[in-house]
């Protein structure tokens, strides 16, 4: 098989030499001007028959007929069959064509028609070709099934699995979409820093990085949320971004290294209304993506349209546990003895009742929630950034939403007190003392920022990849990033000389 490989690459190597030799450098050039595309000459046939076109794609096949041949064109609109005839490109140039491949890039100009058998296609009057291709294509009716080196040679995977594009354009109009829906409800896109001094926003471990001018380490965001928040105390009002966050954890089929989120954040409301701006972005993605709002998710209906539910966290772990944490809100001991009944491991540096009621949700609750499901008032324990239920201080003001028992959002009604901040900053910041590397660091500049004063805020985090997961039907993560984080596995190739990956890597300790 390697032989066999290495036999295509020296031909196609030669050919280019020949062509070269012969000044007909395919790299050298630089313009065709295209003024169509596949799917516009199919769409305006009737209009198009007859008249000249020029299109540009990459060659997908080829039907030689002695002295004409057919060719099949893709560009990035679908594929167009290509007519050729020696009569037509001259003897020199229909030659020429030995020494051009599968996989090369071809500028075609000639009349649309419909052959005998019904095809619309392009009567080729001249072929240039723009850019020869010196690998194989892998072979058509296996094409690229290794799922490592379909992400890892991502641009292969685009070229001869089609359907693959169709997520990566639907991704692309999801995000426009929660674009249009936020820009109409005066919400302002805004940019803020990647480069962190303080990794704040969120409980997780951050990648570190140095600044050689600056001789500090800083650190790849893990959440927008503090900086966005400081424009609200700025009198930003209403702003959202959406943009990669950075978090130094395992990998598995629902978690990247890095990843999209959308946060946004407005003035004057809480998260009751973040409850319903949620609702409103998923089902504006899901009409963009799928034109309906009942979908299917790896074989489960998913209903989209109906009220999502609303459960608090305490009524899940009763409801799918059988255990009611709220007759004993805040008795630590009786919590514990409560986890030792449901056979749960209470880690020593998180024995609080918060923390326990968690565990127990993560373990018989969140399993369970399949449809849209908003879980509400968590613990302040787990919620460091969060505004206390009023007339329970225990609990907070938060939810996060859950789909095919994932989490897909996470909202507060924002923490304004920056007495009670600075308390919570304090408590992460022992607990990250003791050996607990995802607790926030105190940020005393957040602190000042509340000290001038931000009014009551409603805050929305939302994973765009998960969204999207959910809209295209695709299994893991790395089915939606174009780029996912791959690991290299001890050096060993494969048999086209490409790293090899890890299939399955750690998973992550917390979920996002």
């Amino acid at each position: 098989m390697q032989e066999d490989l290495n036999e295509v690459l020296r031909i196609r190597r030669e050919k280019l030499n020949t062509l070269r030799q012969q000044g007909k450098d395919p790299f050298a050039i630089t313009v065709c001007e295209t003024d169509t595309n596949s799917r516009e000459i199919v769409e305006r046939f009737d209009e198009l028959e007859g008249q000249t076109v020029t299109m540009a794609g990459r060659i997908m096949s080829w039907r030689d007929m002695g002295k004409a041949a057919f060719i099949d064109l893709r560009d990035r609109e679908g594929r167009m069959q290509v007519y050729l005839r020696i009569d037509d490109l001259g003897t020199e140039a229909y030659n020429e064509l030995k020494l051009w491949d599968i996989g090369d890039i071809a500028c075609v100009t000639g009349f649309v028609f419909r052959t005998r058998r019904g095809e619309i296609s392009i009567h080729a009057k001249k072929l240039t070709l723009m850019a020869k291709s010196l690998q194989p294509l892998p072979e058509k009716f296996h094409g690229l099934k290794d799922t490592d080196l379909r992400y890892r040679q991502r641009y292969v995977d685009l070229i001869v699995n089609p359907e693959v594009k169709e997520t990566f354009l639907k991704r692309s109009r999801i995000i426009a979409a929660i674009r249009r829906y936020l820009d109409g409800k005066g919400y302002l896109e805004v940019e803020t820093p990647i480069l962190n001094t303080i990794p704040g926003g969120a409980s997780a471990r951050p990648f570190i990085t140095h600044h050689n001018t600056l001789d500090m380490d800083m650190y790849l965001r893990i959440a927008t949320e503090l900086y966005l928040k400081r424009l609200i105390v700025g009198g930003m009002e209403r702003v959202y971004e959406i943009g990669r966050n950075f978090r130094n954890e395992g990998m598995d089929i629902k978690h990247n290294p890095e990843f999209t989120c959308i946060e946004l954040y407005e003035a004057y409301t809480d998260y009751r209304g973040m409850m319903d701006i949620a609702e409103e972005l998923v089902r504006t993605a899901a009409k963009e993506a799928c034109g309906t709002l009942q979908i299917s998710y790896q074989g489960t209906e998913i209903d989209l349209e109906r009220p999502f539910a609303r459960l608090t966290m305490i009524d899940a772990v009763k409801q799918y546990a059988g255990v009611d944490f709220g007759t004993f809100i805040g008795d630590v001991d009786k919590a514990e003895e409560t986890a030792k009944g449901l056979g749960l491991e209470v880690d020593p540096q998180k024995r609080t009742w918060g923390d326990i009621l968690n565990l127990a949700f993560e373990e018989f609750a969140e399993e369970k929630l399949v449809q849209p499901t908003f879980i509400m008032d968590y613990p302040v324990e787990i919620s460091p950034l969060t505004k206390r239920k009023a007339g329970q201080p225990a609990l907070t003001e938060r939810f996060e939403l859950f789909i095919t028992a994932r989490e897909f959002a996470n909202a507060y009604t924002e923490l304004n007190d920056p007495i009670d901040q600075y308390e919570r900053f304090k408590r992460q910041a022992a607990l990250r003392e003791a050996g607990d590397d995802e607790a926030n660091m105190m940020d005393e500049d957040f602190v000042l920022a509340l000290e001038y004063g931000m009014p009551p805020t409603g805050g929305l985090g939302m994973g765009i990849d998960r969204l999207v997961m959910l809209l295209t039907d695709s299994y893991s993560i790395r089915d939606v990033l174009l780029f996912p984080t791959m690991k290299p596995l001890n050096g060993v190739k494969d048999e086209n000389g490409v790293n090899k990956t890890e299939s399955e890597a750690p998973k992550p300790s917390r979920k996002r």
